[in-house]
């Protein structure tokens, strides 16, 4: 059983679109953690969300990209080995 083409390449559209989601949420993280004068987190707490979360969303940027890739390759009649 095969995925019809117009499928797949609704899927790899939907994952790269996964991809400006987490940059977005990364973003958003990024802002809520930076360090302000009135209190709250400080610089080395701030710095070590900023590194744990941006490789936890580069990890899944990078797997949205391949599967992505993959979808497309199949909407464009790649041959898909077992």
């Amino acid at each position: 059983m095969t995925m019809p083409p117009r499928i797949a390449r609704f899927a790899a559209y939907g994952a790269f679109g996964a991809v400006l989601l987490f940059v977005a949420i990364f973003a958003l993280i990024a802002y809520v953690a930076f360090p302000r004068s009135t209190g709250g987190i400080d610089r080395t707490e701030a710095a070590v969300t900023w590194i744990a979360v941006g490789l936890a969303v580069l990890a899944l940027i990078a797997v949205h990209v391949v599967v992505g890739r993959g979808l497309l390759d199949l909407a464009h009649g790649a041959r898909r080995d077992r």
